[in-house]
Formats: structure tokens, C-alpha cells, sequence
């Protein structure tokens, strides 16, 4: 089979960790007899510096004209003083906006070989852990309206902020005021509720659904939501968790969770506290997905940029992004389990990057890995 892939590199350590993503595809590519056709694209910081934006019309058009889009990472220091719209961050709610990219997928292992690297102790994580995380993704707070305003008086204060249920008329000091709305679709909820639910029927039929419902009108609608799509999934069971209790148990009791579905905001919270459990968020992939088998695939980590040229950055979440690709969008099961396989296997011979290096264990820089992993495909 022809696959074209978009691949957009990024800046930082992007174009080392991806290039090792590369690796590996093409190997699956040997092996099971496919052919993957790759375009290279420009997005965030390293559009910027081309094109003076950081997400191009050229390449949104580009990856919606693939099969699938592989993603490194974006942003360095270097572009701070950018305004906030057009900062290289930026690029990567765009390609989630424009895309239809609704829904992210964050699964949280331990690798067997890797649970000495759990910062918890081995009887409360029990020598394995494997969560995925459900995050909405094109709604609530960071795609509200939003503002930034230079107050001159109470008064105008009430002019910029009156709009909104519970300001009270001469509350605000004066200066300055921003704001950032939470809002959600009571459909927006509903489709990820339904991926989630899809999800957790197809694992330990458990479902846990965080929100803040004892504070938030938006997630009181998302509670209601989740009840009424459970109705039609009498396999799953559904409990409900407040946000702060859920960064509590993550630590205290991380067997309880199987499927955890949630907010945007709270999604990229809670999947990076989970990362850490984890051992590493060099480990994490993720796929972020559409409507149909279209999908987006990027480890969760940044850019890093101070390790750029290094060959220290761990590439195994790329990898396994590449995996997920393999999984989701082209639906070849037998290739994303040789992946995973092939990361199990590298982890079970000693290898190690630095982020997850312990006493005995034999150490590998970021190219290295590419090879080793890509050879035991």
C-alpha cells in the first residue's frame, strides 16, 4: 500500500526526534511491503523565520492533503517577543483548529523494563500502569474569546467585563484586565464523549470523566453530557472526578484510572502529570484525530531547545507517535504492535537515552536509538 505522509519537523530537537520516526516507517515499510511518500513541511517557529507566520496556508493545505500528518515539536526562546498571535505555539492550535482535529489521545505505560524509573514506589504503581487520556481538543478556554485591556477607571472596567454572569459593577481595580472564556458545545461534548466511551469498551470498560462541575457552568453541561451518552454503553462503567482530586489519586492511586476523559485545559494537565509517573516525558506519543481515520501524531514534549544538536533527546515517543499513526489512521495493527515491540525489545537490551539512564545500563544518544530501534523491526 502508498501512504503520503506530512511530515512537519519543527524547531528544537523536532528535526533530530522525527528524523528518527522516519527510520522506523521506513523499516515498517521494508518489512510489510508499504510505501510511505513523505512531504516536508514548515510550521512554528522555523515557518516564521521563512515566512514571517507560523503556520502557512501551503502547509495546512498539505496536510489536509495527506493520509496522515507526522509532527516533531515547536518554539524556542528566540521567538518570544513575538505577539501572542503569532508566536510559533500558535501554529499548533491552528493545525488543531483547521484540521478538525477534535480529539487527542494520550496513553500513559510503563514499560516493564522502565518501572525502575517511576518516581513512585513499585507497591503503589504495582509494577505496571497503562492509562490513556481522552482530551477534547478544539474547545474550552483556549479557543474562547480572549482579551487583554488597559483599564483606565472602575467604569471601564464594567464596559470590557459586564458582559459576563457574575462581575459585579465596580469590582475591578483599576489597570489592567484579561480574560479568557470557557466554552463548550454541548456537541463538542457529546463526539468526545462518545471516542472516549468507544475507547473504554474496548479496554477495561472503565470510564472516569474529570471536570470542576462544583465550580463550572461549562462543567456541569460536560457531567450532563457524559451521563446521557453512558446511557448507551452499558458495558462501560462511568465514575466522575473533580480536576484536583484527579492530580491527587494520579499519584496516590494511579491503578484506579483505565480511560480518563476531559477538558482541553485539564487534558494537557493531567497528561503531562502523567507523563512523570511514567518515568519520563520523553516515553509519551500522542495522535490527535478527526472526524474518520485522519489524524495528527506528536510526542507530547516541547522543543527543548538547549539540547538541540546535543543527540541527547529521546526519540522513543516520536517513535511510538509513528506507531499510533500506524494504528489509527491507516489501520495496520500488525505494524504499530511491530513498533511497539520494537521499543520493548530495545528497552529490554539495556538501552538507554539519557533521561531515563540508570546504573548498568548501556547508553545511547538520540540517533542511535533511530538505528537500534528501526533494526529490530
Amino acid at each position: 500500500m502508498d501512504y503520503k505522509i506530512a511530515v512537519i519537523k519543527g524547531d528544537g530537537i523536532g528535526p533530530e526526534i522525527t528524523d528518527q520516526a522516519i527510520k522506523t516507517l521506513d523499516s515498517v515499510a521494508k518489512k510489510f511491503g508499504h510505501t510511505f511518500e513523505y512531504e516536508y513541511l514548515l510550521a512554528g517557529g522555523a515557518a516564521l523565520d521563512v515566512h514571517g507566520i507560523p503556520l502557512p496556508k501551503e502547509t495546512v493545505d498539505a496536510c489536509k492533503a495527506s493520509d496522515a500528518v507526522l509532527l516533531g515539536a515547536v518554539g524556542d526562546p528566540k521567538w518570544d517577543n513575538e505577539p501572542g498571535s503569532n508566536r510559533p505555539e500558535i501554529a499548533i492550535l491552528g493545525l488543531r483548529e483547521q484540521l478538525g482535529l477534535f480529539c487527542n489521545l494520550r496513553p500513559a505505560l510503563i514499560f516493564e523494563d522502565l518501572a525502575d524509573a517511576c518516581p513512585l514506589r513499585p507497591e503503589i504503581v504495582g509494577g505496571a500502569l497503562d492509562i490513556l487520556i481522552v482530551r477534547e481538543l478544539t474547545g474550552g478556554i483556549y479557543f474562547g474569546p480572549r482579551a487583554t485591556e488597559k483599564i483606565e477607571s472602575a467604569s471601564a472596567a464594567g464596559a470590557v467585563l459586564r458582559e459576563f454572569p457574575g462581575y459585579k459593577a465596580g469590582s475591578a481595580p483599576d489597570g489592567r484586565v484579561a480574560f479568557d472564556v470557557e466554552i463548550y458545545h454541548e456537541n463538542e461534548i457529546r463526539r468526545i464523549a462518545k471516542v472516549a466511551f468507544d475507547m473504554a469498551s474496548k479496554r477495561g470498560g472503565h470510564l472516569t470523566s474529570v471536570d470542576k462541575s462544583n465550580v463550572l457552568d461549562s462543567s456541569r453541561l460536560w457531567r450532563a453530557v457524559m451521563e446521557e451518552t453512558c446511557a448507551g454503553y452499558p458495558g462501560v462503567t462511568l465514575d466522575h472526578m473533580y480536576v484536583d482530586n484527579t492530580t491527587q489519586q494520579l499519584i496516590k492511586n494511579p491503578k484506579f484510572f483505565d480511560v480518563i476523559v476531559t477538558t482541553n485545559m485539564f487534558g494537557d494537565i493531567i497528561s503531562d502529570e502523567a507523563s512523570q509517573i511514567t518515568g519520563s516525558i520523553g516515553m509519551l506519543p500522542s495522535a490527535s484525530l478527526g472526524e474518520g481515520s485522519f489524524g495528527l501524531y506528536e510526542p507530547i514534549h516541547g522543543s527543548a531547545p538547549k539540547y538541540t544538536g546535543l543527540d541527547r533527546a529521546n526519540p522513543i515517543a516520536t517513535i511510538l507517535s509513528a506507531g499510533m499513526l500506524l494504528r489509527y489512521t491507516l489501520d495496520r495493527a500488525e505494524e504499530a504492535d511491530a513498533v511497539d515491540d520494537a521499543v520493548r525489545a530495545f528497552l529490554a537490551q539495556g538501552y538507554r537515552t539519557p533521561d531515563i539512564m540508570t546504573d548498568g545500563m548501556k547508553p545511547v544518544g538520540t540517533r542511535e536509538t533511530g538505528d537500534i530501534i528501526a533494526g529490530l523491526i
